[in-house]
C-alpha cells in the first residue's frame, strides 16, 4: 500500500524547504520502508541546496543522517522485520562488488554514489508529490516521515539505541571519527591538527584522542568552538584570524616543523592546501574530509615529493552496514560520544531555522524529530 506523510521538499536550489504531503510507494523487492524518527541536519544537505545546485538534482527530499524503525519490507528481504531499529546509509554495501570484497575501501558499485556525485541521487524514486516525481537525496531522504531504501543501504542496530542520538552515526560523526582512525590511522603519541570544528571536525578530534594522540590542535575561525573541542579531547586551539601569517607557518612553529596528521573538515580547497602544508615533511599525512566537488585544489609538488601523503576519506572509511552497528554499540558502551554533538532539538517544521543555525555556525548539530516512535 502507498502511504502518505509530512515531508520537506526542496523544489529548487537556494530556496527554503517546503512542508508538503507526499506519497511514498510500497517497498519493492529487496527494499525497506522506514519510518524516520529523528534526523540530523548535515552540511552536505546545505551543500546540495546552496552550492552544488545541480538542476537535475531537484525537486528532492534532503536529509541523510537519520534513524528510524522498519515499517514494512519488500519481497526477498530476509534480514529485516517490521519494528527493527535501523539507520539508512548513503553508502551502500552490497557485499558482492569488487569494492565491497576489498578490505582497502568502503566504496560500493551499487547505488547513487557510484556515478551520480553531481546530482546526488538515483534517477529512480519512491516519492511523488503533487503528481511530480521527487528525488531521494543520497538515496536516503530522511527529511520525510517515510522513506524507502534498498536493503544494501540499511543498517540494523541495537534495539535499545536512542534514535535521536545514533542518527548522527548516519553521516557526520562516523565521517570525522573514521577519518582519524581508519584513513589517517592516527598513531599513539602523535601530534594532530583538525581544521574546522563542526560535527565532523569534532568527531575527528574524538578519533584522534581515542587513537592516543598526544597533542590535538583544533583550528577554527569561531573562538566559541574551543570549549566544545576540549570536551572531545582537543589540547590546544588556534584561530587563524589571530595571526598575520599563514596558519601552516603558525603550526610549524608550534610543532617543530609540522604536525604528524592533519584533517580538513571544512570542504574548502584553500583549507585543504593549508592542512597539507601544516604537515611535517617525511611522514606527515593530511586527509580531506569536507565534502566538495566545486573547485580544483592545488599544491606545490615538492610538498608530496618531500614525503607527505595527501588522501581523502568518505564516510570515515567505514564499510557502512558493518561499521554503523558497531559504532552504535560503542556509543552504548560509552566509548564514543554522541549526546555532546547535539546543541539543538527541533521539529521537522523548523528545518529552515536549523539550516540558518548551521550557516551562521551557531550550532554543532540540530536534530529534528520526525515521527513518534
Amino acid at each position: 500500500l502507498y502511504t502518505t506523510g509530512p515531508v520537506l521538499v526542496a523544489w529548487e536550489p537556494s530556496k527554503p524547504l517546503v512542508m508538503e504531503e507526499i506519497e511514498v510507494a510500497p517497498p519493492q523487492a529487496h527494499e525497506i520502508r522506514i519510518k524516520i524518527v529523528a534526523t540530523g541536519v548535515c552540511h552536505t544537505d546545505l551543500y546540495h541546496l546552496f552550492e552544488g545546485k545541480h538542476k537535475d538534482g531537484f525537486p528532492c527530499v534532503l536529509g541523510h543522517e537519520g534513524a528510524g524503525i522498519v515499517e514494512s519490507v519488500g519481497s526477498e528481504v530476509t534480514k529485516f522485520n517490521p519494528g527493527d531499529k535501523v539507520i539508512p546509509l548513503f553508502i551502500s554495501q552490497c557485499g558482492q562488488c569488487r569494492f565491497c570484497k576489498s578490505p582497502k575501501t568502503n566504496l560500493c558499485e551499487k547505488g547513487w554514489a557510484s556515478d551520480r556525485y553531481d546530482v546526488m541521487s538515483e534517477s529512480d524514486t519512491r516519492f511523488t508529490c503533487k503528481g511530480k516525481k521527487v528525488l531521494q537525496f543520497m538515496g536516503t531522504s530522511t527529511f520525510s516521515e517515510y522513506t524507502v531504501v534498498n536493503e544494501i543501504a540499511v543498517a540494523k542496530i541495537h534495539p535499545s539505541a536512542p534514535l535521536d542520538k545514533v542518527c548522527l552515526l548516519g553521516c557526520g560523526v562516523a565521517t570525522g571519527y573514521g577519518a582519524a582512525l581508519n584513513t589517517a590511522k592516527v598513531e599513539p603519541g602523535s601530534t594532530c591538527a583538525v581544521f574546522g570544528l563542526g560535527a565532523v571536525g569534532l568527531a575527528a578530534v574524538m578519533g584522534c584522542k581515542n587513537a592516543g594522540a598526544k597533542r590535538i590542535i583544533a583550528i577554527d575561525i569561531n573562538p566559541t568552538k574551543y570549549e566544545k573541542a576540549k570536551v572531545f579531547g582537543a589540547t590546544e586551539f588556534v584561530n587563524p584570524k589571530d595571526h598575520n601569517k599563514p596558519i601552516s607557518q603558525v603550526l610549524h612553529e608550534m610543532t617543530n616543523g609540522g604536525v604528524d596528521f592533519s584533517l580538513e573538515c571544512v570542504g574548502s580547497v584553500a583549507v585543504m592546501r593549508s592542512a597539507l602544508e601544516s604537515c611535517v615533511k617525511g611522514w606527515g599525512v593530511s586527509v580531506l574530509v569536507g565534502w566538495t566537488d566545486m573547485d580544483d585544489f592545488a599544491a606545490r609538488p615538492i610538498q608530496l615529493i618531500a614525503g607527505r601523503t595527501w588522501k581523502g576519506s568518505l564516510f570515515g572509511g567505514f564499510k557502512s552496514k558493518d561499521g554503523v552497528p558497531k559504532l552504535v554499540n560503542e556509543y552504548l558502551e560509552k566509548k564514543v560520544k554522541l549526546d555532546e554533538f547535539v546543541t539543538h532539538n527541533m521539529t521537522l517544521a523548523q528545518v529552515n531555522d536549523a539550516i540558518q543555525l548551521m550557516q551562521t555556525g551557531d550550532c554543532i548539530r540540530s536534530v529534528l524529530s520526525v515521527a513518534l516512535q
